[in-house]
């Protein structure tokens, strides 16, 4: 299945849809072509709609497009919405990231639960597993 992200005038995502992957295939090649996509998902949410194909499985665009998510089209890639005004977008993973850095053992498992708290720009420990 191929998977067509529709954007808004900011590039912002607005909804993903599935169409099958023989849509999109080139009858000549045999291989995907996006620009065979575009004119299905138009012809079904309006001939003035922008398109962009995403992958499911991340092989391109950097990672799956979401409701919210932003186009970067110098990156080529879909960004994540900001989890917080103070985040910064890292330009190598296009991953946000607090001022300070991650707490040592984020992530672990079993491990510390944090939450950011914006207003002291700081981690806050909820708990522990």
């Amino acid at each position: 299945m191929a998977h067509f992200a529709q954007l808004d005038p900011t590039n912002t995502v607005l909804r993903v849809i599935v169409i099958g992957n023989d849509a999109i295939t080139d009858p000549e090649t045999g291989e995907e072509n996006e620009s065979l996509g575009v004119p299905l998902c138009q012809s079904h949410f309006g001939d003035d709609t922008v398109w962009k194909q995403t992958s499911y499985n991340q092989n391109f665009r950097i990672r799956f497009a979401g409701i919210g998510f932003t186009y970067d089209e110098a990156r080529d890639a879909f960004i994540p919405p900001k989890p917080h005004p103070s985040w910064i977008l890292n330009d190598e993973t296009t991953i946000w990231e607090p001022p300070g850095g991650w707490p040592e053992n984020f992530g672990e498992v079993p491990g510390p639960w944090y939450q950011w708290d914006e207003s002291g720009q700081e981690w806050i420990l909820l708990g522990h597993d």
